[in-house]
């Protein structure tokens, strides 16, 4: 297949394209570079652009013969959408009508979508089942959730065949380093616990020290990159077989602390890690688990790289890596960690 990957150039989207590249598919990806990066895009062609555009679109749809979508591109901090809403619908529903508008047009009707767990908002329930009601709390969640209505509606009324996956916490590397996470600002635990160990960071901020959790720390769901690109693959080939839409969690069932990642970090990277604590951040729940059975049934789906001592390995590696391109030396952990991290 042709596979549109929009977004591809950013963190999870730039692991499904080489997943698909490698699955024999070809990926054509669309990204605006806001947030992705040039240098991430190594399975196929990049089209810089943005969803706004939609005589670009038309262009794509027609000049790449695109067979489906996978949909990444959006804005994604919770934080920022409490201050920039208007942005964040705009970006993520607004823009989402303009790419189902030009794949109706172009005869286009499956489409794989990057959704959250944040369209849940307050967790009633731990784990998170994915019939779970979705009242999101902040404009991030909001624009997610009101895009999966929209391809509900749109499978109702014009035969789209979509797949809605919610995201738990996305952490590690490609266990080849040739691409990883970078944000900027860095705001996941992962990085940045790994950032404060090799001294690039003066210390890694823990939010909450006083949560009704076994140390007092927020626990996630951590889910390797690597099993998401799988994940999307899995849900694309069913809805090119015709069997039905819906929506479903990706997360492992088991919870870290923050705590807990900062020790396997520790571990890992064989360097302490200097903490300092702070109080907790508006809107941030004690535990977010996921219930993936729903995955694990209907894909037949499970994670194969998402053990935390993995995902911190391949975090670490792949940071190494971006490290030595920058300049950055290191000539103690960082180097015996380096023979490690070889493909």
């Amino acid at each position: 297949m042709n596979v549109l990957v929009t977004g591809g150039a950013g963190y999870i989207g730039s692991h499904t394209a080489k997943h698909l590249a490698v699955s024999g598919h070809q990926p054509i990806v669309l990204d605006n570079l806001s947030k992705g990066h040039r240098w991430a895009v190594r399975w196929g062609p990049l089209i810089e652009g943005d969803l706004a555009d939609r005589d670009l679109l038309a262009h794509v749809f027609r000049a790449h013969s695109i067979n489906a979508v996978i949909h990444f591109a959006a804005v994604a901090y919770v934080g920022e959408s409490m201050k920039l809403p208007a942005d964040y619908f705009r970006n993520n529903v607004v823009n989402t009508l303009n790419l189902l508008d030009s794949m109706r047009e172009s005869g286009v009707n499956a489409l794989v979508f990057s959704s959250s767990c944040a369209t849940y908002g307050a967790p009633r329930k731990i784990p998170i089942p994915d019939d779970h009601p979705q009242q999101p709390v902040n404009p991030y969640g909001e624009s997610k959730y009101m895009v999966e209505r929209m391809l509900h509606w749109h499978g109702k009324a014009y035969g789209l065949r979509w797949s809605s996956l919610r995201y738990f916490n996305a952490a590690g590397a490609d266990p080849g380093a040739e691409i990883g996470e970078l944000h900027q600002p860095e705001t996941h635990v992962i990085p940045r616990a790994i950032a404060a160990a090799l001294g690039d960071l003066p210390e890694m901020e823990i939010f909450g020290v006083d949560y009704d959790t076994p140390d007092g720390t927020a626990v996630r769901d951590y889910i390797h990159v690597t099993d998401l690109a799988t994940a999307h693959l899995l849900a694309l080939e069913r809805i090119q077989r015709q069997e039905s839409s819906g929506a479903m969690n990706l997360g492992t069932g088991r919870g870290y602390s923050v705590r807990e990642v900062i020790a396997m970090v520790e571990r890992v990277g064989q360097r302490r890690v200097p903490v300092r604590e702070c109080p907790r951040r508006p809107g941030d729940p004690p535990v977010l688990v996921a219930d993936a059975s729903r995955a694990a049934r209907v894909l037949g789906w499970a994670p194969s790289y998402s053990q935390l001592e993995t995902i911190v390995e391949t975090a670490w590696c792949w940071y190494l890596s971006r490290r030595q391109i920058s300049g950055a030396k290191d000539h103690s952990a960082a180097a015996a960690k380096q023979e490690r991290c070889a493909p």
